[in-house]
């Protein structure tokens, strides 16, 4: 038993273990170097990487309320693998920073909530989980404390945040209520079909719309975006969101099903919505950042089209599509971080002229934007594929056609930054930035990955194996 116990938390284990080798660094030594600090964590992540290929059969522990399986394990290694690329994209940055220590706390405290999130099989477990995820983000958008910026990030993270667990918790209250339970099956075997049990999905879809930046509930993504340091603000974009939509598949698929007839309209409704405004406010946009921010609310737009389609389907192409996402999204945060750190830029029009002086990482940059708006042979372009193939399995075709459009639309703003880069000419580029090693291979990783993914078939069908009915 208790080997086994091990095998089943070993994700939660070593995060664990790292933040305590962390305290034990920072309270006994003032003068371990940030390289080194990196170096460590860095080491730890790549094992915690790898770490579903170990013993990934179904099992339960605490009472049933967390479970572990080879699905599960795979999307805690992709959440690790989010924070190994930041960490190894952000290396100049953290170097000189002097509270690396304290950056990489946070973020492993907000890891290992994600995790207990994605492993609960219980809503007072995931409730628990999902405010130590949320709790040590709003310290790490506050992080630059001599920014206002930063300090304002940080207050709407913590409103937005505490809104969106008043309605989580008033829709759980709901649930209990209704069904004298929080253990996922259970709840699924008893909720009702009636006016009250739809009120209680709607609280429980705003708390998790609220987290995943669905519109109506976006209102300050890019605020928060754009006053968070750039390594913070990729891990909101990227392994935040990814660890959200994880649970809200889980949620929406094992604890609602039964309501299908009633969310359906309801997802299809905000998912048209946020895929629209998402690309419309972005093509606004002059803030790098603030653009990516409204980005990442249009590809949570293709993410609910997904899940109104068949479950297996569903579940197989939206994993598949937040792996992509990690490769894309982490690329284009990785030279806009490179950029601000090195010369405090963050406007498209200081990308003008770019590709003189910085090939590697205009290339870098222009790749992970065609894989961010889906152009063919990157992987993004399969990602939406799959995507827009589970929402065909139920039949729902206009709303393909409608994302189809938006998709169109989206070509128009992430194109602009490549001819900002390759055919706009300037008369003070930005001169040549230095790339550190570790920063150079983690963009190589990411353009591998946008590469390998969409042409190697054996990735998806590896998800698509582990997909079982709800």
């Amino acid at each position: 038993m208790g080997l086994e116990l091990l095998f089943t938390l070993k994700h939660e284990l070593l995060i664990s273990l790292s933040i305590f080798l962390l305290l034990f660094i920072f309270v006994g030594s003032n003068h371990t170097k940030g390289a080194t600090i990196i170096h460590i964590v860095n080491a730890l992540l790549l094992i915690s990487v790898f770490f579903f290929l170990f013993e990934p059969k179904q099992s339960f522990v605490f009472n049933q309320m967390f479970e572990s399986n080879g699905l599960i394990q795979f999307q805690k290694s992709i959440l690790s693998l989010g924070l190994l690329l930041i960490s190894a994209l952000s290396f100049q940055w953290l170097k000189h920073h002097k509270n690396v220590i304290e950056f990489y706390l946070l973020l492993l405290s907000s890891l290992l909530g994600m995790f207990f999130m994605i492993s609960a099989a219980n809503m007072l477990f995931f409730y628990l989980g999902l405010e130590l995820a949320t709790i040590p983000l709003a310290a790490a958008a506050n992080f630059d404390l001599e920014k206002r910026k930063s300090g304002e990030a940080a207050m709407k993270l913590i409103y937005s945040s505490a809104f969106s667990s008043a309605l989580l918790l008033l829709g759980i209250s709901f649930v209990y209520g209704l069904t004298g339970s929080l253990n996922f099956t259970e709840i699924s075997e008893k909720i009702p079909v009636n006016a009250l049990s739809q009120f209680a999905f709607i609280l429980v879809f705003s708390g998790f719309a609220f987290k995943m930046s669905v519109v109506p509930f976006h209102l300050w993504t890019a605020d928060v975006y754009e006053g968070a340091p750039v390594p913070v603000t990729a891990f909101l974009s990227v392994v935040s969101k990814a660890a959200i939509s994880f649970v809200f598949v889980q949620v929406l698929f094992k604890v609602f099903i039964h309501l299908e007839l009633s969310y359906t309209i309801s997802l299809a409704v905000v998912s048209i919505c946020t895929m629209l405004l998402g690309n419309l406010f972005a093509m606004r946009q002059e803030n790098i950042k603030r653009f990516l921010a409204f980005s990442s609310i249009a590809q949570v737009g293709y993410i609910l089209i997904a899940l109104m389609g068949s479950h297996e389907v569903a579940q197989s192409a939206i994993i598949y599509f937040l792996l992509v996402y990690v490769f894309s999204n982490l690329a284009a945060f990785g030279v806009i971080g490179i950029i601000s750190n090195s010369l405090g830029k963050e406007n498209i029009s200081d990308y003008k002229g770019f590709y003189q002086q910085n090939k590697f990482l205009s290339w870098a940059l222009a790749i992970a934007l065609f894989s961010l708006a889906g152009v063919p042979p990157t992987a993004g372009f399969f990602g939406k594929f799959f995507l827009i193939l589970a929402a065909a399995s139920k039949g729902y075709y206009l709303l393909i056609v409608i994302a189809a459009l938006n998709m169109i639309i989206s070509f128009y703003y992430y194109l602009r930054i490549v001819r900002n880069i390759f055919m706009e000419t300037s008369e003070n580029p930005m001169p040549q930035v230095l790339v550190q090693p570790i920063t150079k291979v983690a963009l190589i990783v990411c353009l591998i990955g946008m590469i390998v993914l969409g042409l190697y078939g054996p990735v998806y069908e590896y998800i698509a194996a582990f997909a079982k009915p709800f």
